[in-house]
């Protein structure tokens, strides 16, 4: 454990600050670990609201938010909020899990990178009744920042694996007025959607590119046709201003299973690309749904490069 951890005081708070100069991070490990801002050669890539209500960090949208144990919305017998397990046994868990709620505790720190991490608690165990170590890895690289998700089931070997599929929620700074100057390339992908009952719409061929403003990427999960390969590929993200490839190569790495495309409103100044390790509900229809035996961990990584 760091013995000092640099901060510094943005909206009221005193955050974490990785970097230097004019390239850092700043984060709020009480707050769910999420990434606050990411500012590049002075410029906001990340989207953060003026009048953040800092009470209720988990409902701001901005940042960085971690999706985990499950992300999304999971329903039992279709009633949002509850998932069921081998045993038949319902549990509640909040939209996208829990962890963006909780607090994260700085495990491991450089001038470029820091290390959160989430424990199983009393806090986690009614809902999810596994023992865990969840960690986020954030470093800052040439142009760009690697982020890492780690999940170690620190349980018995004995006892049924843990289930997960975790991910994030990339607010990219975007003018709403921008949106049809902007568009997002994509590897192979099919379109996929959750309907109200928590299952999935049929499978749609995707496009190569779209504009930010089409409505096709609204509440979009865009299925990988390469998940479970080390040959992903990227995604870009071409803003006016620049330019953000999203790297998902999977070699040493946890699968992504589908990249989530997002924003609120017509006027949102903001526009989600979120790269996932499966779908919501996964925990009932296994798309994207993965098993960690007691004792092991895996890790997935993205780069988000500035071009």
């Amino acid at each position: 454990m760091p013995t000092m951890t640099p901060t510094q005081r943005f909206q009221g708070q005193d955050l974490l600050r990785v970097g230097r100069d004019d390239n850092y991070l700043l984060l709020a490990p009480s707050q769910g670990g999420r990434l606050v801002r990411w500012v590049h050669r002075g410029q906001d890539i990340l989207y953060w609201p003026d009048d953040a209500d800092w009470t209720r960090v988990a409902k701001v949208r901005g940042g960085n938010p971690l999706l985990f144990p499950f992300i999304g919305r999971h329903f039992v017998d279709g009633e949002a909020g509850r998932w069921r397990d081998g045993a038949g046994v319902t549990h509640d868990l909040p939209q996208h899990g829990f962890a963006r709620d909780l607090p994260f505790a700085v495990s491991e720190m450089s001038e470029d990178a820091v290390s959160l991490s989430l424990t199983s608690s009393d806090l986690t165990r009614p809902g999810y009744p596994f023992e865990f170590v969840f960690t986020a890895i954030y470093r800052l690289v040439p142009d760009g920042i690697a982020v890492t998700l780690r999940t170690r089931n620190t349980g018995d070997a004995a006892l049924p694996p843990l289930p997960y599929y975790a991910g994030h929620h990339f607010y990219f700074a975007l003018p709403h007025q921008a949106r049809a100057q902007s568009r997002i390339v994509m590897p192979p992908a099919s379109r996929v959607r959750q309907q109200a009952d928590g299952s999935l719409t049929a499978p749609e061929p995707g496009e190569p590119a779209y504009r930010l403003d089409d409505p096709r990427l609204q509440d979009t999960f865009h299925v990988l046709q390469a998940a479970g390969t080390d040959d992903v590929g990227s995604v870009r993200v071409e803003l006016p201003a620049r330019t953000i490839e999203i790297g998902l190569d999977s070699a040493n790495s946890a699968p992504w299973y589908a990249v989530t495309t997002w924003t609120e409103r017509d006027d949102s100044d903001f526009y989600c690309v979120e790269p996932w390790l499966g779908l919501p509900n996964a925990i009932h229809h296994g798309h994207g749904l993965r098993w960690l035996p007691g004792g092991t961990e895996e890790t997935a990584t993205c780069r988000l490069i500035l071009r």
